[in-house]
């Protein structure tokens, strides 16, 4: 850095607020891709000839080129830049959805599908640790409010966007989108921010933790997307990949901890105040993320609702976040902001077993409104959560803390996906066999719609749609309980984390 003055004053006015959008804009398209191809599955895998099996590829690809990624961020950073890294990962992003776009045949979207994900893994950590540099110190509370609102309404906001872009266009137009938003964002961030260089760390590459990284994470993240599909531990590939991913973990922890210039520097976990929030954060987010699976998941499979307007009623939560937002952003600064993250996840937890007297006959503002009511709290945990994280290391340890934080919370997202809606499958079925029992004893279940002029066939399937859709609502709310509580200890953990003695400085994320 040549200007050591003029890069540390922080942008103003306009170009302030300029550099804020792209940066957010940033952050929402690369967290918005971990959702919107969901729903767009069916379509992509019927317009290229594959199976809907086949199809999820397109999703377990990108998770797994952005699980690699995210945790190698802050030597990505300390290696090129902040600013070249943020950059040059935009403009690839951009470049990679349109080849996506363009793709043939799965197996040309899946590699693209996988580069698109090492793209967009370091625009996470790097969007929010440049917005807390560029921005002055009375203002770095709204900077994490802004990039904490585009993490939490992004996944809210993908399956909406993909279920219409493929209703009303066509599935190349979920990758499309991102086209011109990468690469308009990342010349306009460019030119706004260079000014904030730092010295580079020209140190050697870490070639065994980062191949054993490659390992560990791919193995672990496949593993949780195709074990529902292979019955888990009944499965000999499903046993291996999570042998390989053991393993790998565990040799990854010893090398990195002794290696001298780490792949992923773990070091930064010595501080209590880190590990007790990234802990909170995960443990929130895996409940947050359950309900966010779930919801779509027993609202379009039984309740009748199409991938549009499922996701309008999830939808709500994220906007009652936004209007809290700029005010937990400004309480976080004047009060200890352990008590907002406990009060924000009490409140998630509370309105989450609220949701457990959800009935079959409920109409849609009877889905929305807790929903809604939810938001509220959202902006009380992710705020002041993030912002107590990144105030307990080090300024130069920032880039790998933003890295380590958004990976174990991408990953805490994966399992809670994974180990809900095998939960919930499971709990359908036991619930069904106990109902069948229930319906059984005595013959005056099936003998009452019989005795309407029923056919015996009728009877029988008009009775096991009605066992069926109780089933199914008694595990929706049965998992509603689960996840309420687990909101709960996700609230006391923070307890856990020293009182804060500063925040984020607007330096935040250098070297």
């Amino acid at each position: 850095m040549t200007d050591s003055t003029r890069a540390d004053a922080p942008l103003t006015g306009g170009r302030l607020w300029l550099a804020a959008l792209f940066l957010a804009a940033a952050n929402f398209i690369a967290v918005l891709n971990m959702t919107i191809a969901n729903v767009s599955v069916p379509n992509i895998a019927g317009a290229l000839g594959a199976t809907t099996s086949q199809g999820t590829w397109v999703i377990t690809s990108y998770a797994v080129g952005e699980a690699i990624t995210v945790p190698l961020t802050g030597w990505l950073a300390a290696r090129l830049g902040a600013v070249r890294v943020f950059v040059g990962s935009m403009a690839l992003f951009g470049l990679f959805s349109a080849v996506c776009g363009l793709a043939n045949s799965l197996g040309l979207l899946v590699v693209a599908r996988i580069f698109q994900g090492f793209s967009g893994g370091p625009l996470m950590p790097l969007s929010q640790t440049l917005l807390m540099r560029i921005f002055p110190k009375e203002k770095v509370a709204a900077a994490i409010g802004l990039w904490s609102m585009t993490t939490l309404v992004a996944p809210v906001v993908g399956p909406i966007l993909g279920g219409y872009l493929c209703d009303e266009y066509s599935w190349p137009w979920v990758f499309f989108l991102n086209t011109p938003v990468a690469l308009v964002a990342a010349a306009f961030a460019w030119q706004l921010l260079k000014r904030y260089g730092e010295p580079l760390a020209r140190n050697p590459i870490d070639k065994v933790g980062l191949a054993l990284l490659v390992v560990w994470v791919a193995a672990l993240q496949l593993m949780l997307d195709e074990g529902k599909d292979l019955d888990w531990f009944a499965s000999a590939k499903i046993v291996g990949l999570a042998v390989t991913a053991a393993v790998g973990f565990a040799a990854f922890i010893i090398w990195e901890l002794y290696e001298r210039h780490p792949v992923v520097d773990l070091r930064v976990f010595r501080h209590r105040g880190f590990t007790v929030s990234v802990l909170t954060i995960s443990l929130a987010f895996a409940a947050f993320f359950g309900v966010n699976v779930l919801t779509p998941l027993w609202l379009q499979s039984f309740m009748g609702y199409t991938a549009t307007i499922s996701g309008l009623a999830t939808a709500w939560t994220g906007v009652t976040a936004i209007f809290l937002a700029p005010l937990v952003a400004h309480a976080a600064t004047k009060t200890d902001p352990r008590r907002l993250v406990f009060a924000g996840v009490v409140w998630l937890g509370l309105v989450t077993l609220w949701r457990t007297v959800a009935t079959t006959d409920m109409g849609f503002w009877d889905v929305a409104v807790p929903l809604m009511v939810m938001g509220f709290g959202l902006p009380f945990f992710f705020i002041p959560t993030t912002g107590l994280a990144l105030a307990s290391v080090e300024p130069r340890e920032m880039d790998s803390a933003a890295g380590l934080m958004n990976f174990l919370r991408t990953l805490s997202g994966a399992f809670a996906t994974s180990l809900v809606s095998t939960a919930w499958s499971d709990q359908i079925i036991r619930n069904h066999a106990e109902l069948v029992a229930v319906a059984d004893t005595g013959a005056g279940f099936a003998g009452t719609l019989g005795q309407s002029g029923m056919a015996p066939d009728a009877v029988r399937e008009a009775a096991d749609y009605l066992l069926t859709n109780q089933a199914v609502m008694l595990a929706t709310n049965q998992l509603m309980t689960v996840i309420g509580l687990a909101f709960l200890v996700a609230a006391s953990v923070i307890w856990l984390a020293p009182k804060p003695m500063r925040v984020v400085e607007p330096g935040a994320g250098g070297h």
